[in-house]
C-alpha cells in the first residue's frame, strides 16, 4: 500500500473518525483506525467501538492499493505535528509496518492487519432508499440546545438517549435525566413525508455535533435501518444503534403557564452563580435563590468552609419565593440560551421551574428544585 495525501485533509479525516475508537477495548484493533485505499483516488478511514462507527473518505493519490489499521492516538499525534505539505504513507512488505514521511520528517509506526478489523463494520453498505434529507445547521443547533439534559451513563436506558421527532417541517429534539428536561423545536426543510421519531444515544449525537464543524454540507441524510441509525454527509457516515422503547411523554410534564415569572439577564445570572458556587457543598451543589421585589438573591453555604451571597436586579413583582437548585443544571441551561434575557417560570418551592429565552426561539428547559433543609 502506498498513497500521498495532503496533511490538512488527512488530519481532518482523523479528527472525524478517532472519537469512535474504543477507550476500553477487549480487541486491540478497536484502538486503531482502518485505512483503505479506494479505486477513485481516495482513502477511507474507519473507526468503531462496536456501538458507534464513523467512516469518512479523504482525497489522495493512490500509488499502490492496500489496507492497514494504525493506532488512532499515535497517528493523530504524528500527523498533527507534520508540516502543511504532502504526506506519503507506505506499508512495508511485512504488512504491519508503515512509513510516514513529510518533507524531511519520517516516522515508522506499527499497525495491525486489516483482517482483524470487525468485518461487519468494514463491509457496511447503506441502503439509501431508507434515508431522508435534513438541513445540517438547524439539526446541529437543536442537538446542542436540547441534548445536554440526557442521562450521562452509558447504558441502554432510554434516558441516556435523545429523542428526535420529525414531522411537517418541524424538528423537535428533547432529552431528560429525570431531574431536568430540555426541548427545542426548529423549522427545517426536509423531504420526510410522515412523522418519524428516533431515540438516538446521546453520545452518538454529541460526537456528530463535534464533527459538524468539519462537514461542509448544507444537508445530511438520516437513515433508519432496522435498529440502526445512519447520519450521512457527502464524505462521512456516522453509524449507531438506536434505543428502543417508549420515551417518557415529556411534553405532558411542561407546565402550560407559570403563576410567577422573573425576567433575568443571562450573563449576570451566570456570573452570579459562578461566584456563589465557590461555597457550595461539593456533594449537593445546591444554590438557594430568593426572588423578591425585582431582586434575586443567590446564596450557598458549606458548614466546613463558609457561605456566599450575591444579588442581581431582575424583573419580578410576584410574591417572594425561596427555591433551591443544583446550580450546575441551571448553568447548563443558561449557557445554551441564545438570548440576552431568560424568562424563569416559577410556581412553588418544590414545583418544576421553567427556563426559556426571552425571544422567538422555541426552547424550554425544565428543572426540578431540591428541598431546602
Amino acid at each position: 500500500m502506498k498513497f500521498i495525501v495532503r496533511k490538512e485533509d488527512l488530519f481532518n479525516g482523523i479528527k472525524i473518525v478517532e472519537r469512535a475508537t474504543s477507550q476500553k477495548a477487549v480487541q486491540p484493533v478497536l484502538y486503531n483506525i482502518l485505512i483503505e485505499t479506494l479505486d477513485n483516488n481516495q482513502i477511507r478511514l474507519t473507526a468503531t467501538d462496536l456501538v458507534l462507527t464513523v467512516i469518512t473518505t479523504v482525497d489522495a493519490q493512490i500509488e499502490q492499493a492496500g489496507k492497514i489499521t494504525l493506532p488512532a492516538r499515535k497517528l493523530n499525534e504524528i500527523v498533527s505535528k507534520l508540516g502543511n505539505d504532502l504526506v506519503t504513507f507506505e506499508c512495508e512488505d511485512n504488512g504491519v509496518n508503515v512509513n510516514i514521511s513529510c518533507n524531511k520528517s519520517k516516522f515508522d509506526i506499527i499497525g495491525i492487519t486489516a483482517n482483524e478489523f470487525p468485518p461487519e463494520v468494514s463491509n457496511y453498505e447503506l441502503d439509501e432508499s431508507k434515508c431522508f434529507d435534513v438541513e445540517l445547521k438547524p439539526f446541529l443547533k437543536a442537538i446542542r440546545q436540547a441534548g445536554f439534559a440526557a442521562a450521562s451513563y452509558e447504558v441502554s436506558n432510554l434516558l441516556s438517549g435523545i429523542v428526535c421527532d420529525f414531522s411537517n417541517g418541524i424538528l423537535e429534539i428533547a432529552s431528560t435525566d429525570g431531574n431536568r428536561l430540555a426541548r427545542v423545536r426548529e423549522k427545517i426543510n426536509s423531504d420526510i413525508t410522515e412523522q418519524t421519531q428516533l431515540i438516538i444515544p446521546s453520545r452518538t449525537l454529541n460526537e456528530f455535533m463535534k464533527m459538524g464543524a468539519l462537514i461542509d454540507d448544507e444537508t445530511i441524510k438520516i437513515c433508519k435501518d432496522k435498529s440502526t441509525i445512519v447520519l450521512k454527509s457527502e464524505k462521512t457516515l456516522t453509524i449507531s444503534r438506536l434505543l428502543e422503547g417508549q420515551f417518557p411523554k415529556y411534553n405532558q410534564l411542561i407546565p402550560s403557564a407559570s403563576p410567577k415569572q422573573a425576567v433575568v439577564n443571562v450573563s449576570q445570572l451566570i456570573s452570579a452563580l459562578e461566584r456563589v458556587s465557590v461555597m457550595v457543598n461539593d456533594k449537593t451543589s445546591i444554590v438557594k435563590m430568593h426572588f423578591a421585589d425585582n431582586e434575586l438573591t443567590l446564596s450557598a453555604d458549606t458548614p466546613d468552609s463558609g457561605k456566599s451571597e450575591d444579588k442581581i436586579d431582575i424583573q419580578y413583582t410576584s410574591e417572594e419565593l425561596l427555591i433551591a437548585f443544583n446550580y450546575k443544571f441551571v448553568l447548563d441551561a443558561l449557557r445554551i440560551i441564545e438570548s440576552d434575557e431568560v424568562v424563569i417560570g416559577l410556581n412553588a418551592s418544590l414545583s418544576a421551574t421553567v427556563l426559556k429565552p426571552n425571544s422567538e426561539d422555541d426552547f424550554i428547559c425544565l428543572i426540578m428544585p431540591v428541598q431546602i433543609r
